[in-house]
């Protein structure tokens, strides 16, 4: 079986959770079957990095941060260099993927952010989305998503039919292989005193995360056992809002704005933080859920979706349009240490059936399932 992995929509620091799924699912997929042929196609601002390293690789000549490039480079030319390379099933991890081709293909659909929260996107991503994605699902042999909750939007809003939809969770690293930045450095760095602290972690800062909420939510706990909240991830159009928002509610000591951390930094933050809040209103997954519960701190999220699914039993739960929910969950984990303990203990049980190792496993089966399926129909040959 030889297998081409889609990765021409990988711009290095700036896919957010796609990023890590293609990073950790390839590296593990190399380990999990080595009986398996596997082959990445690339962008250029991918090309020469580490996937070389991992696998063999065939560069698409487009520039990924340039859409019009990507899309070009995704519908027209990769389905010729996956044909040149005689790939028997393409695998899309992105969302995405060439609607023809001489072979079978696979794609993973994350969410449909692009479709129930479009201000997420630039409006020219976000029309594009709207035509690329359920074409992508139309015509993918089978697609794999990474929560029932995400399953059933696909089959809803996309009309895939259920049984061609396969539902395989992601994985996490754990305690990454980094030396974390150490208690006094952050706090000195940060200028934190010996207050606690509480963490937000996302890759990118859009609406649908409502940390508004949480800003508000953070006001209503009492000043003088308020803690510091950090909230991480890549600033976009809204973190300016959010920050003339804090500003509004007095917290402008009490709000940190990172930006992207490096990895010492977030690991060290994941240590000395004494809860993670993850109010979102949508997600395909929650990888920030299961980091953080694999790491033994102990988790608050919203009630709904794909994150009380991810989560069961493991996290405290609020309705994220709530900020006073939020408020209390804040204090809970706070001031309760028995509950603390609880769910630290319940989290690092719940984080163990995630691992990449698995989400690897399930893939192939996948594959293998699309090409045995697929034995005896034709695949869809390039447009007239």
């Amino acid at each position: 079986m030889h297998v081409g992995l889609n990765l021409i929509f990988l711009v290095p620091g700036q896919t957010g959770g796609m990023e890590t799924y293609a990073r950790r699912l390839t590296a593990a997929l190399v380990q999990e079957r080595p009986d398996v042929r596997f082959t990445a196609f690339v962008n250029e601002e991918t090309s020469g990095r580490s996937w070389s390293e991992l696998l063999p690789t065939v560069t698409v000549p487009v520039r990924a941060s340039r859409r019009t490039e990507w899309v070009r480079g995704e519908q027209i030319l990769l389905p010729r260099l996956a044909a040149r390379e005689r790939v028997d099933l393409l695998h899309s991890l992105g969302n995405t993927a060439p609607a023809w081709g001489a072979f079978r293909r696979v794609a993973t659909i994350h969410d449909l952010i692009y479709r129930l929260y479009p201000e997420t996107h630039a409006r020219v991503r976000s029309l594009a989305l709207r035509i690329l994605v359920p074409l992508a699902a139309r015509r993918a042999d089978r697609v794999i998503v990474p929560s029932e909750s995400t399953r059933s939007d696909v089959v809803d809003y996309l009309h895939v039919p259920a049984a061609r939809v396969d539902v395989i969770p992601l994985g996490h690293d754990g305690a990454r292989a980094v030396e974390p930045a150490s208690e006094e450095t952050l706090r000195r760095r940060h200028d934190l005193g010996d207050r606690r602290v509480i963490l937000e972690a996302s890759g990118y800062k859009a609406r649908h995360k409502n940390l508004a909420r949480l800003l508000e939510a953070l006001a209503l706990v009492p000043s003088e056992r308020r803690p510091v909240l950090f909230l991480t991830g890549a600033p976009t159009e809204y973190d300016r809002e959010l920050r003339v928002r804090a500003t509004e509610l007095g917290l402008e000591r009490d709000a940190r704005f990172t930006g992207w951390v490096s990895a010492e930094e977030l690991e060290g933050l994941y240590r000395l933080a004494s809860c993670l809040i993850f109010p979102s209103l949508y997600e395909g997954f929650g990888l920030p859920l299961v980091e953080a519960m694999a790491r033994g701190v102990p988790t608050a999220c919203s009630g709904g979706g794909s994150l009380a699914e991810v989560a069961g039993d493991a996290a405290l739960f609020f309705d994220p349009e709530q900020p006073g929910e939020i408020a209390r969950a804040i204090e809970t984990l706070l001031g309760d240490e028995q509950e603390a303990a609880r769910l630290r203990g319940l989290g690092l049980a719940r984080a163990r059936r995630y691992t990449w190792q698995a989400t690897a496993r399930a893939t192939v089966e996948c594959y293998e399932r699309t090409l045995l399926e697929t034995a005896r129909e034709p695949a869809t040959q390039a447009p007239d």
